[in-house]
């Protein structure tokens, strides 16, 4: 079996995907909710990793926390 890694603009491409998916999801949760919480450390570990590669989220963060 070959060992594939995915290519920097795939890694990238997935991390951009999530960060939409994930938000998304927090927008249907109560900000005081245990799941909201769960799902926002996520969220700024996903914001991180994005503005590390010189992603402008300007148009991407909905939830702006």
């Amino acid at each position: 079996m070959v060992n594939e890694e995915m290519s920097d603009k795939e890694l990238l491409q997935k991390n951009v995907e999530e960060f939409s998916r994930l938000q998304s999801y927090m927008l249907l949760c109560e900000k005081d909710s245990a799941v909201y919480k769960a799902m926002k450390i996520r969220y700024v570990e996903l914001k991180v990793i994005l503005t590390a590669s010189s992603v402008n989220l300007t148009e991407l963060d909905i939830i702006k926390e």
